[in-house]
């Protein structure tokens, strides 16, 4: 039976609800009243459990909520009324209010703002229990306030099938999508929206993989790993088992998600029509996706071929060099470090002589295709349109940065014991990509947050006495080898033999649904597959014709980090930061991992970086011969040498660590661009830092660190000052320039943060500055740059690193309206540059001074121009308007949205710049 229910959602948070063109008013009270099914509810009492060290301490946040499920009836509901599914959206709230919050919080006020993540539910909180298609060796319990699932097992099945259970009851829906996102087959399935076609394209791109391959690697993680490799299989049989169970027990008693009706794989009426069972083979390919989203760092060195070969065209080869060298910023010495005691791990240094570079000749790369015979809505301007998106986002080595992290020693703190405020950034979904549990069984103790369909174990959360959570790093584990071409465009030299592509396909079609009324469309998805990986480009190198393949660790491995997050879980692993460091050694993506519990903390960068040939410089493609390969590569099987534990950045018991995917360490390249002197890392860092000096720190002054930075503009906080500076080194007497100083530097004065004027105002203080820096930056950096470094280098290294991303830009994994802001941009170059044309100090200078040719005069102007420009530019055309915002709308065009992945919808939410999911812990004591 149905364990939801149906209640009026929070007005302040929603858009007022609009009938989407296939609902009818009238047939809607008609087809709620034959599908809403009776509630029944089993109450039962559970224990707050005694293996909890936190004291009552830990917290945590997952916005919308628990509930990403919903019935055809709750959806039709959703879409007329704007009524919400029980737990479909009440931790937005509570995330949403921090903003305007944070400034009166106190630690009695903390869970007003986070869920209480004690382990175990107290009696009179229990909503419901039940035990899962009968069982009686577990049982899952949910409580009143979010509906989080406790699963508590007396065997590592029984545990296992719960935690399956569980998940298909919370996010069935968004399971099966991204089982046939990871197949590339998204839609034949949900239907062929340019997004869906987008979507699928990006990660097909990525990860061609056959079926064969997914059980191939399953079948080596389990080799590979001896007895944990045994219980890791059990468990995923388990955990589908119970995901299975649950769509049985849902369709037959006609409560699965409504989206299946909606999307024409079931019958409202007749109930006929398949959800097809979940396979282990699924495992992989939703772990696919996952990593390739965060966990998988580099790529893009065509396209830093391409902007070295512009810079060698525009200043020669050893300046042009040099120029190049000093925008890419392998190792700025101003740069933020998670590691900051001065420790090195060298990593994707820059060689003395470089071996094996394959640079292309000059305009000749062209993208592979990755789209063939395609026919209606899928050969469309729209689709079109998508594929050349999704193609730019899987190539680019602009790796979407995410997730935040503070953490304080216990020397700091005014309890003794460390206290940390961190999570990952997701992005905003509905339903939302992770959900929360808590699993308590044999061998297992832990609650957390796990990706939707991957949650066998807690993935990001806390053990009984230690919290851990990750962010992106983006270290180098992949790289591009030009293989050079024989016989015909499909055959390359291997090792002197003259060898064929794999042509790897995926054949979709669709047509229109109520839930996606494209046209009915099809195309073929063709991979071309080599010994050094997917092909990506085409090129000439020295004349020769080559195939520029992307080559990575992972690659073929998706399953193989299973064995960290099982370590993760287990109590009788983790007793410490060293046994936390050794789980997260067993994770192959690359991720920033940090620990904290009653006396320590620490940290760990994850990844399998390989081993590289002496004289490969990583940023570059080189060529696909024995010597430039991958020290003990085997292309079977894609392993290889990979740098020990010990030359990964790591760390235990440092006074603060903090994170926002900038730079791990002292000589650690990390292949997106933009580790310079101004990285949002800085706002962190300049808060905690100034915390632990003071010392005393408490969860208070640790959330609302991250708290105002999360509202903070990078630009106006750290650049701007310097930018005004410039402007004011004479008297200002253009009238519109005077005034937009002003606003300027009130803005600055005031703490230079894009917040409302008072709780949903939904209206920004100093709403004119602001306005005036987002049409002042782009126009003031290509006034500063294109003119010394000309048209064809600009264009270059905007395409390796975007000149800007403030929160209204169409910029993340969803789009607009995604949160996360001011990781790429061109700060550092602006605050480089401007501080170099003052006269000021710089380390790492850039190669040259662009602004108005290093003349103090001559940039003023330059600056005043651009500003007098865009102090005239209206909002509207600043803020263009959406299908969510009309034009001119500020804080709308900022705002959060909880991008849609099923039929419930949710009101968009004042811009922050934080964890989707969210953890403030502070441990009393230790087993």
């Amino acid at each position: 039976m149905p364990r939801r229910t149906v209640r009026t959602t929070l007005d302040r948070l929603r858009t007022p609800g609009r009938l989407t063109g296939f609902l009818k008013s009238a047939s809607i009270c008609v087809l709620i009243a034959g599908l809403l099914s009776p509630l029944t509810q089993a109450t039962a009492t559970a224990a707050t459990a005694s293996n909890d060290y936190c004291g009552g301490q830990c917290s945590d946040i997952l916005p919308p909520g628990e509930n990403g499920n919903a019935t055809l009836a709750q959806i039709l509901l959703n879409q007329a009324f704007g009524t919400q599914p029980s737990h479909a959206e009440d931790q937005l709230g509570p995330y949403a209010n921090l903003a305007t919050g944070y400034s009166g919080l106190t630690d009695a006020k903390i869970n007003t703002f986070f869920n209480d993540a004690s382990f175990g539910v107290p009696s009179d909180q229990v909503a419901s229990t039940e035990s899962p298609a009968g069982r009686g060796d577990v049982t899952i319990v949910r409580d009143k306030k979010t509906g989080v699932p406790h699963i508590t097992g007396t065997t590592r099945y029984g545990t296992e099938f719960g935690a399956g259970y569980a998940a298909a009851e919370d996010r069935l829906w968004l399971m099966d999508v991204f089982r046939h996102v990871g197949r590339g087959q998204l839609t034949t399935f949900a239907g062929g929206a340019a997004s869906n076609q987008g979507l699928e394209q990006e990660f097909y791109r990525n990860a061609p993989y056959s079926e064969a391959d997914l059980q191939a690697q399953i079948n080596n993680a389990v080799a590979n790993n001896g007895a944990r490799g045994q219980q890791a299989l059990a468990d995923a049989n388990a955990y589908l088992a119970g995901i299975n169970a649950y769509i049985d027990a849902s369709d037959s008693g006609r409560y699965f998600p409504g989206e299946y009706v909606l999307t024409g794989h079931k019958d409202s009426i007749t109930n006929a029509g398949t959800i097809d069972h979940f396979k282990i083979t699924d495992l992989v390919a939703l772990g696919s996706v996952i990593g390739a989203l965060f966990g998988a760092g580099g790529g893009g060195e065509v396209n830093n071929a391409i902007s070295l070969i512009a810079a060698q065209s525009k200043y020669g080869v050893a300046e042009g060099t040099k120029v190049w060298e000093s925008f890419r910023e392998r190792n700025d010495p101003e740069a933020v470090l998670t590691v900051h005691n001065g420790e090195s791990f060298p990593y994707a240094t820059k060689p003395a002589d470089a071996q094996g570079e394959a640079l292309p000749d000059a305009g000749s790369v062209t993208t592979e295709p990755l789209v063939y015979d395609a026919t209606g809505t899928g050969a469309s301007q729209s689709a079109t349109a998508a594929s050349k998106t999704a193609t730019t986002t899987a190539l680019s080595s602009a790796r979407r940065g995410m997730s935040n992290a503070l953490v304080v020693s216990g020397k700091y703190t005014a309890s003794g014991h460390p206290i940390a405020v961190f999570g990952p950034q997701t992005g905003y979904f509905a339903p939302q990509l992770l959900m929360l549990q808590e699993i308590q069984g044999p061998g297992i103790s832990a609650r957390g947050a796990s990706f939707a369909g991957l949650s066998m174990y807690v993935e990001l959360g806390r053990g009984q006495d230690y919290s851990w959570s990750a962010t992106t790093s983006g270290q180098d584990i992949i790289d591009t080898y030009a293989v050079e071409l024989c016989q015909d465009d499909y055959h390359y030299l291997y090792h002197g033999t003259c060898t064929a592509m794999d042509k790897v396909e995926q054949a979709n079609s669709w047509k229109p649904t109520t839930a996606d009324g494209t046209a009915a469309g099809s195309y073929t998805m063709r991979v071309w597959r080599t010994k050094y990986g997917p092909v990506e480009y085409r090129a000439t190198v020295g004349g020769k014709k080559v195939a520029y393949t992307t080559l990575r660790s992972s690659y073929m491995h998706e399953a193989d980090s299973i064995i960290g997050f099982q370590m993760l879980n287990d109590p009788d692993y983790v007793k410490g930061p060293k046994d936390f460091q050794s789980a997260a050694q067993h994770i192959n993506y690359t991720f920033n991992w940090f620990y904290a519990d009653s006396s320590h903390t620490a940290y760990y960068n994850s990844g399998d970086n390989p081993v590289r040939a002496s004289g490969v410089d990583a940023e570059f493609p080189v060529w696909g011969q024995a010597a430039y390969e991958w020290r003990n590569w085997d292309p079977a099987t894609n392993t290889a040498a990979y740098t020990p534990a010990s030359a990964h950045p790591n760390s235990v018991d440092q006074d603060y660590y903090v994170s926002w995917n900038n730079k791990q360490a002292l000589d650690y390249t990390s292949a997106p661009w933009g580790d310079g002197s101004v990285h949002r890392g800085n706002l962190l860092e300049d808060r905690v830092k100034k915390l632990v000096a003071a010392g005393g720190v408490t969860r208070t002054k640790l959330v609302q660190a991250m708290a105002d930075a999360a509202l903070a503009d990078l630009r106006a906080e750290d650049v701007l000052p310097k930018l005004l500076k410039v402007v004011n080194s004479s008297a200002v007497t253009d009238s519109t320039v005077a005034d937009a100083v002003s606003k300027l530097q009130a803005w600055v004065s005031a703490g230079a943060k894009r917040t409302e004027t008072s709780a949903g105002s939904k209206k920004y203080a100093n709403a004119d500055a602001i306005r005036i820096l987002d049409a002042w930056w782009p126009l003031l950096v290509k006034a500063e740059f294109q003119p010394g470094l000309g048209n064809d280098l600009y264009t270059a290294i905007t395409n390796n690193l975007p000149v800007d991303e403030a929160p209204s830009a169409a910029h993340g994994p969803t789009g607009s309206h995604a949160g996360s802001s001011f990781q790429y941009g061109w700060w550092s170059y602006v605050d480089k540059d401007i501080r170099a044309v003052l006269g000021e100090n710089v380390q790492g200078p850039l190669g040259q001074k662009y602004c108005g040719g290093g003349s103090l005069g001559s940039c003023r102007d330059i600056l005043m121009s651009t500003l007098k420009t865009a102090a005239g530019t209206s909002a509207s055309t600043v803020y263009p308007g959406d299908s969510l915002c009309s034009a001119g709308d500020q804080w709308c065009a900022d705002s959060i949205v909880q991008r849609t992945l099923g039929g419930i919808k949710h009101g968009n939410i004042s811009w922050q710049n934080r964890p989707t999911f969210q953890q403030v812990v502070e441990y009393t004591s230790h087993r």
